[in-house]
């Protein structure tokens, strides 16, 4: 597997930054009676899934959370009222979020991606390289149809495939297609449901299923979502009035620096669902470069101590994933028990 396929099937199995950029809202997607379809198999519903190309559409995103992320003192939690997409089926994008009394939009066309905060009134620009673009559309961030695909494609190989039954989400008919870990995969997770539109092939609801547990840690999906033409002007925006704005280089980008770390930065241990992610702050140590936040004292209240070969440190979990921070400031993260992680860190 492909360190890209491997970064995603971490984020999948909930790590911190997949688990925040996942839990969305606190509420269901849209349900109703189970339709009747015609007979599939799940190799084809798989490659048909992988295969379809996003519509012009628009839609309303909402997700469950139920993956006890641990309270950080001085962070409020995420408890956002709503997310809209919009694609117009070419590369251009929107996504709307809404938490309280404050508007968070990111719109991409083409080469540029503005992102604004209503609550600050400030926007940020940022050009992109032609190669990029594709990669860096708007709402693979909140769109169950760029993440359900991304993960069928990151964990197919290691899993069980089948298809259970049908569903009904966003008044669309769709196929439960079921991926279960092999028997040699050593995680924290039962299965991955993904809600294929039985039309359009397009994954309209992912949840995430943990041992032991009969709800989803993690349920991202459609409530509503309607296909056609998308107004020109969806895609444009211009900063109101007084509003801050600041340009950004893509090269600035974290998540850029992140993706283009050495292997030295980042590394993978194990395969498929059991995937460990081993990194290090930037600085060797517990805390952050800008000294902002005391990451020790953070994982004294959120942590519980371990020590083993590997060393010491404390370990931070949820419901669907574990992560280890040693005294020295590596970290290793994954949807699989400490011990796994303990042996990712000596290897």
């Amino acid at each position: 597997m492909n360190p890209k396929k491997r970064a995603i099937t971490v984020a999948v199995a909930g790590t911190a930054a997949g688990a925040l950029g996942l839990g969305l809202v606190a509420m269901p997607a849209g349900a109703g009676d189970d339709p009747q379809l015609p007979a599939i198999s799940a190799e084809e519903l798989v490659e048909s899934a992988l295969r379809a190309d996003t519509p012009e559409l628009a839609g309303t995103v909402q997700a469950d959370n139920n993956l006890g992320l641990p309270s950080i003192p001085g962070v409020p939690a995420l408890d956002l009222d709503s997310a809209k997409v919009y694609s117009d089926g070419e590369g251009r994008s929107k996504l709307m979020l809404r938490q309280g009394g404050s508007d968070h939009t990111i719109v991409q066309n083409g080469a540029t991606v503005w992102s604004y905060d209503s609550a600050a009134n400030s926007a940020t620009r940022m050009q992109l390289p032609e190669d990029e673009r594709e990669a860096k559309s708007a709402e693979q961030a909140a769109d169950p149809t760029a993440i359900a695909a991304q993960v069928l494609g990151a964990i197919r190989e290691s899993s069980t495939v089948a298809v259970d039954g049908t569903a009904t989400v966003a008044d669309r008919a769709a196929y439960e297609l079921v991926l279960t870990p092999k028997p040699d995969e050593r995680t924290l997770l039962r299965e991955v449901r993904v809600a294929v539109d039985s039309g359009t092939r397009l994954p309209l609801r992912l949840e995430v299923m943990v041992n032991g547990t009969t709800d989803p840690a993690l349920s991202v999906g459609f409530s509503e979502i309607s296909f056609g033409d998308q107004p020109e002007d969806l895609f444009r925006f211009t900063p109101p009035p007084g509003a801050t704005v600041t340009e950004k280089s893509f090269e600035d980008d974290p998540k850029r620096q992140h993706a283009d770390a050495t292997p030295e930065d980042i590394r993978f241990v194990g395969e498929g669902w059991d995937t460990v992610i081993v990194t290090k702050f930037p600085n060797g140590a517990a805390t952050f470069d800008d000294g902002d936040l005391d990451v020790r004292g953070l994982l004294d209240q959120i942590g519980r101590p371990v020590s083993g070969p590997f060393g010491s440190g404390h370990v931070v979990s949820t419901n669907a994933v574990n992560a280890l921070v040693t005294d020295d400031g590596r970290v290793a993260a994954g949807a699989v028990p400490e011990q796994v992680l303990m042996e990712a860190l000596t290897q």
